[in-house]
C-alpha cells in the first residue's frame, strides 16, 4: 500500500466514524427532538432566570438593610453552587418532602436560580454605577423612589448590564447538558444514546452541531451588544 492510499484509507476511517452519513441519517430525527427540548428549557430558564435577577436587584435597591442582606446571601450561595448538586437535590432529594418534579422542570429550576443570581449581580452592578444625583434628579420632578427606580434607575442599570449579562446567560445555559445526568432528553442524551445505540460517535458529533447551531447566534448577539450599548451610555 503507498503512502497515498494509506492516508485516503486513514481519511475514509475518519469520516466513516465521525461523519458517517447513514447513522446520521437514522438518527437525525432523535437529534432534532432533543435540541427541541433544549431550546425549550433555555428560553424558559432565560425569562425567569433574567426576570429574577431584575427583581432581586431592585428589592436590593429598596435600600432596607435585611432584604439586602436577604439577597447578597442568595445571590453569593447560588453562585457558590455547582448546578450539578442543585440538579441532583431538586430531582432526587425533594421526592422526599413531597415535592417530586420531572427533569424539565429540575433543570429549569436549578439553573433559572443560578441565573438569577448572576443576573442580580450584573443588574445591582450597574445600579451602584449610576451617580447618585440621578435619583435626586428624578425625585425632585415629584416621583416617589420607586417611580424614580423603576423609570430612570434601572433602564440605564439594564443598558449598562447587557453585555456581561448576555455573557452569563450563554454560560448558564449550556449547563442545560446537565440535564443529561437526570435523564432529561435534551440534545446531549439524545445524542449518548444515539451513540450507544449506533456504535458510533456521529451522533455526538450532530450534537455537537446542534450546539453551535443554538449558541453562535447567541454568541454573535452579544458581541454586537458589547460593541454597540457602551457608547450609548
Amino acid at each position: 500500500m503507498t503512502a497515498v492510499d494509506a492516508q485516503r484509507s486513514a481519511w475514509d476511517a475518519f469520516v466513516f466514524t465521525f461523519f458517517n452519513g447513514e447513522v446520521a441519517r437514522q438518527y437525525l430525527p432523535d437529534v432534532v427532538h432533543g435540541l427541541g427540548v433544549t431550546l425549550a428549557v433555555s428560553l424558559c430558564i432565560v425569562v425567569t432566570g433574567v426576570a429574577g435577577g431584575l427583581a432581586l436587584a431592585m428589592l436590593r435597591a429598596s435600600g432596607r438593610r435585611g432584604i439586602g442582606l436577604a439577597v447578597v446571601a442568595f445571590a453569593d450561595i447560588f453562585r457558590a453552587l455547582p448546578p450539578l448538586v442543585l440538579l441532583m437535590l431538586f430531582f432526587f432529594a425533594f421526592p422526599f418532602i413531597n415535592l417530586s418534579m420531572s427533569a424539565f422542570t429540575a433543570t429549569w429550576l436549578a439553573l433559572s436560580l443560578v441565573l438569577a443570581a448572576y443576573a442580580e449581580e450584573s443588574i445591582w452592578a450597574g445600579l451602584a454605577a449610576l451617580p447618585a444625583g440621578q435619583r435626586e434628579a428624578a425625585r425632585s420632578c415629584g416621583m416617589s423612589a420607586w417611580q424614580a427606580l423603576v423609570h430612570v434607575q434601572v433602564p440605564q442599570a439594564l443598558r449598562m448590564a447587557v453585555p456581561p449579562l448576555t455573557n452569563r446567560v450563554i454560560s448558564v445555559v449550556k449547563n442545560t447538558a446537565l440535564g443529561s445526568v437526570i435523564a432529561l432528553n435534551e440534545v446531549l442524551n439524545h445524542a449518548q444514546s444515539a451513540s450507544s445505540n449506533a456504535g458510533n460517535p456521529t451522533p455526538l458529533v450532530m450534537g455537537a452541531a446542534a450546539y453551535l447551531l443554538l449558541f453562535i447566534p447567541v454568541v454573535l448577539l452579544a458581541r454586537w451588544l458589547e460593541a454597540r450599548w457602551p457608547s450609548k451610555r
